[in-house]
C-alpha cells in the first residue's frame, strides 16, 4: 500500500512539473522560476498577421491579474515568453517590430531609453528561426534579463525600461489585441 501511495504521489508530481498549455503550435509551461521567484502563467495568446501564426506569447506573474496598468506599474518579478512558430519571424523583422513597439509605447519619446533600446536590440544579433524561445524577464532590483533558448543574452537595468518594454504587448497600442487579451487571460 505504501508503494502504491508513493507511486501515485510521484506520478502527480511528474504531471504537475511538466504541466503545459498549447497555444496554436506552441507549447508553454504553466509555471516558470526566474530570480528564485515562482511565476505562474497569467495567460497566453498568439500573434498573427494575415491569418498566419507568428509567435505565441505568455505572461508570467506571481499573482494573476487582468489589469494591464497594474502589471506595468508593478515592481515585482515577471516574465514574457515568446515562442516563435513561423519562419516569417526573422531577425530583421523582430528588430523593426521592437523599435516600432518602443516608439508606440513611449509615444515617440524614446530619448531617455535609446541607449538601452539599442542594447536590447543587440540581443537579436543572431538569426531567429522557428521554435526559438525568448524569455524577457524583469527581476526586481536587477532589471530586464533576456534569454534565447535558455541562454542568457544580457541584462538591462531600469524599471522605466521594463515599463516601456512590457507596454509593447500590454499597452494601449499593443503589438496585437489578441496577444494582449490572451496574456491578460481575457480571451
Amino acid at each position: 500500500m505504501k508503494n502504491i501511495t508513493l507511486l501515485i504521489v510521484a506520478l502527480i508530481s511528474l504531471n504537475t512539473a511538466t504541466a503545459q498549455i498549447r497555444v496554436g503550435k506552441a507549447v508553454l509551461p504553466y509555471e516558470e522560476n526566474f530570480g528564485d521567484t515562482d511565476l505562474k502563467l497569467n495567460g497566453a495568446g498568439m500573434r498573427e498577421m494575415l491569418w498566419i501564426d507568428l509567435y505565441a506569447g505568455g505572461l508570467y506573474l506571481q499573482k494573476k491579474s487582468k489589469d494591464p496598468r497594474a502589471i506595468l506599474d508593478a515592481d515585482e518579478t515577471m516574465a514574457i515568453k515568446l515562442n516563435i512558430v513561423s519562419g516569417f519571424v526573422t531577425q530583421k523583422k523582430m528588430i523593426k517590430a521592437v523599435r516600432d513597439g518602443f516608439n508606440k509605447a513611449t509615444f515617440g519619446n524614446t530619448k531617455s531609453l535609446d541607449e538601452r533600446i539599442n542594447k536590447f536590440i543587440k540581443f537579436f544579433n543572431e538569426p531567429i528561426v522557428k521554435n526559438d524561445i525568448f524569455d524577457i524577464v524583469y527581476i526586481k532590483d536587477k532589471g530586464v534579463t533576456c534569454f534565447k533558448n535558455s541562454k542568457e543574452l544580457g541584462v538591462i537595468e531600469g524599471r522605466d525600461f521594463k515599463y516601456a518594454l512590457f507596454k509593447i504587448w500590454l499597452g494601449d497600442e499593443p503589438a496585437s489585441e489578441g496577444i494582449k487579451n490572451g496574456m491578460l487571460g481575457i480571451q
